[in-house]
């Protein structure tokens, strides 16, 4: 009977590694899916302020010479 019972804890042991393992490649999977969002995020959010940039130069530009053109 004690032989029956290690060979059940065993077989139980290793249907609970595998289900863990399943976990952890679907885990795996969903941070990967987050990494590349994240990356396409951030590849936005530089654009974007490169164009706060752009902009802001060609106000400082057209600033500059309205304020020329006054004097």
């Amino acid at each position: 009977m004690r032989r029956n019972d290690v060979a059940i804890e065993l077989e139980l042991l290793k249907s609970e590694r595998d289900k863990l393992r399943e976990g952890l490649r679907e885990t795996e999977g969903d941070l990967r899916k987050l990494e590349a969002e994240v990356k396409t995020l951030r590849q936005r959010e530089i654009q974007t302020k490169r164009e706060i940039e752009a902009l802001s130069t060609l106000i400082d530009i057209k600033e500059s010479r309205e304020t020329k053109a006054d004097a």
